[in-house]
């Protein structure tokens, strides 16, 4: 049986940042390894992936696991933080629209999630800026 990708697989690979936003639904809750709660909606969840997009070298999703309803995924993924391997994977839920409203991140081994949390504290004001930015110009439009 051949699986084709997610299109939130192949969003990430090409690094399209605007096709990465747009598979997210509005109210998504994003959990990461390195936050102690999970984050809630599209601006915060978009600009956390783009903060992994800067600080993950040699990004590639290795396999994905996906229910019969394909409402449930997982993407494994390995990739690299300056010389330390990483190895993970994203477990997600779309809903009835297909875009990704629950997304929560796992990484392995200890040394992995380490360089992880360094790498994206570095990367927290910048996340917590584009946030910010985000929602104050969906504010303008409405």
């Amino acid at each position: 049986m051949t699986h084709t990708m997610h299109p939130f697989q192949c969003a990430v690979e090409a690094h399209d940042t605007a096709a990465i936003e747009s598979s997210l639904a509005d109210d998504v809750v994003f959990s990461s390894p390195n936050t102690f709660r999970p984050h809630r909606g599209k601006p915060i969840t978009a600009a956390f992936l783009r903060a992994v997009l800067r600080v993950l070298d040699d990004f590639r999703y290795v396999r994905q696991i996906s229910d019969s309803d394909g409402d449930d995924h997982v993407f494994v993924f390995e990739a690299r933080i300056g010389d330390v391997a990483v190895f993970g994977c994203d477990l997600v839920h779309c809903d009835g629209d297909g875009k990704i409203d629950d997304f929560v991140v796992m990484v392995r081994p200890l040394s992995a999630a380490n360089a992880l949390q360094v790498a994206m504290g570095a990367e927290m004001e910048r996340i917590q800026h584009e946030a910010t930015m985000a929602v104050e110009s969906d504010r303008k439009e409405a």
